[in-house]
């Protein structure tokens, strides 16, 4: 009588092997529908932060052109050192933002000048410190050149003006 009772004090809630099968099924089953439903219930989810709800901006930003050409006129008029400082140098040279020797200053452009003047020409085209290049802009590099030595001469250099290159066949 112990033995029989014993057997029985163990068992569990599976009598036969189609409630096993049933409860291996579903243990597997189940916790993947509900983390199925839970990913889905955070994905759609409204979202807040920067830049969200800006789909059109970000798809722009996506599909823009890589490259562009910008057309020209060749022919036009070159400009002055003064005009090309106003047009392009001044927001920052004039004011001394980010550590620009400000325009006029022999003793911010002292130490600059030692330098030759290549040397600051090579500087504003491909851009030194928090200044960025300057060349390939709205100026070509002759008017950029042109702009520099402006600059360096009001801090008390005296560079001349560059000119551009005689073409073969211009009569003088």
């Amino acid at each position: 009588m112990s033995d029989t009772h014993h057997e029985e004090g163990h068992t569990g809630p599976i009598k036969n092997s189609k409630q096993l099968l049933i409860t291996v099924v579903l243990a597997f089953i189940l916790p993947v529908i509900l983390i199925i439903g839970l990913v889905n219930f955070v994905g759609s989810a409204p979202k807040t932060g920067a830049g969200v709800g800006m789909h059109e901006l970000a798809q722009a930003q996506r599909i823009q052109k890589i490259g562009s050409i910008e057309i020209r006129d060749a022919d036009r008029p070159l400009r002055g050192g003064e005009d090309v400082y106003k047009g392009q140098c001044a927001a920052c040279h004039a004011t001394g933002v980010s550590g620009a020797p400000k325009f006029g200053e022999a003793a911010e452009w002292g130490p600059r000048l030692g330098q030759g003047f290549e040397a600051l020409v090579h500087s504003a085209l491909k851009g030194k410190g928090a200044m960025a290049p300057q060349g390939g802009g709205e100026f070509n590099d002759l008017e950029i050149s042109r702009a520099v030595a402006f600059m360096a001469n009001s801090g008390g250099a005296n560079f001349p003006e560059p000119q551009p290159e005689a073409k073969e066949g211009d009569a003088k």
